[in-house]
């Protein structure tokens, strides 16, 4: 009898899907980012500090996928006000997307918060780094979210065997990541920024990758608007993250109720989970075309992208609330 039950248990946990969400520790996660064009990345690397602050992740990096000179600067503004400035940091080499905000808050928070970091070659190539980090983690136990371009995981991909190991880059993704959460694509078909920007690596990703990925579309994050009672607390002072909010919602005559949330929303899914907050659609992504189009097959598998499950207006407390998050005070700060 107790034979059986094992045989049944064992067999129970081997049918659970590739997209269950229990965490019983910390996500290990990797934050890839285009931080400049847009700011709710801002939002998002803030929620990532205050989940990491309440336990639930621990953060093995923070990428860049644009090559800005100041971005690998802001990434550390960030960490570092976060109480976390040794989190370490990659940049893109060679062809890569080169954009920074219309807005200049990011002249603003690297004038005014202290950064070790102050451009980017001070920093490791963000696809060593990532073979690096990978090759020293436990199998399948690492979550990726992409807020950017794809442009760091196609060339992943595409790697040989190095110092790091004997793996190449397809090989070491599916042994060491069990999830890539990431803010791309509209569904279940339409035109997307951080697809777009970089069609050959977006392609390249989602048709190759060959491990779990979870879609947050422009529709999930587009009616989400947030950033207005960060910058209306009067308790939160001397923060880039208030700043950042404040000089761009005060530019940006189309975010007056506050700023769309794309990229808020896969970071809280990496992280938390998708439930209670969103169902998922099941299938995989289709080929983007030359225009940037992508396209749903409900036949595929491995892949979903997010449906609403509750009343956005809660998804958007939630953020807003996360957003607002403090530093920890007499936090000690160490490297993964």
């Amino acid at each position: 009898m107790k034979l059986l039950s094992f045989l049944l248990y064992t067999i129970l946990c081997c049918q659970i899907g590739v997209f269950a969400q229990k965490h019983a520790k910390p996500v290990n996660i990797i934050f890839d980012s285009d931080i400049g064009p847009d700011y709710d990345d801002v939002g998002a690397i803030t929620i990532l500090h205050a989940l990491a602050d309440n336990g639930e992740a621990r953060i093995l990096a923070t990428m860049a996928s644009n090559k800005y000179e100041g971005i690998a600067g802001v990434l550390n503004v960030f960490n570092t006000y976060f109480n976390r400035p040794d989190i370490l940091i990659g940049v893109p080499n060679g062809n890569a997307v080169n954009i920074r905000d219309g807005q200049h808050w990011t002249d603003t928070v690297l004038a005014k918060y202290p950064h070790i970091i102050k451009t980017t070659a001070d920093v490791e190539n963000a696809i060593t780094l990532y073979r690096r980090i990978l090759a020293a983690q436990p199998d399948h136990s690492v979550t990726i979210v992409t807020i950017g371009f794809l442009t760091n995981i196609s060339n992943l991909l595409n790697t040989t065997a190095d110092q790091y190991s004997s793996l190449n880059g397809k090989q070491l993704i599916q042994k060491k990541v069990k999830l890539l959460v990431s803010m791309a694509g509209k569904f279940p078909e339409g035109y997307e920024f951080n697809i777009d920007k970089d069609i050959v690596a977006s392609n390249n990703v989602f048709q190759n990758i060959g491990v779990p990925v979870i879609f947050s579309g422009f529709e999930i994050g587009e009616k989400i608007k947030t950033g207005l009672p960060l910058i209306n607390n009067q308790s939160i002072i001397n923060s880039p993250v208030k700043d950042a909010f404040r000089i761009a919602i005060s530019k940006s005559a189309g975010d007056a109720q506050g700023r769309m949330s794309w990229d808020e929303t896969a970071v809280l899914v990496a992280i938390k989970g998708y439930s209670p907050y969103y169902d998922l659609h099941k299938g995989k992504i289709g080929e983007v075309s030359t225009n940037g189009k992508n396209t749903w097959n409900d036949n595929g598998t491995g892949q979903a992208y997010l449906v609403e499950a509750m009343d956005y207006k809660k998804v958007q407390d939630l953020i807003n609330e996360l957003i607002m998050h403090q530093p920890v005070k007499n936090k000690k700060s160490s490297k993964p």
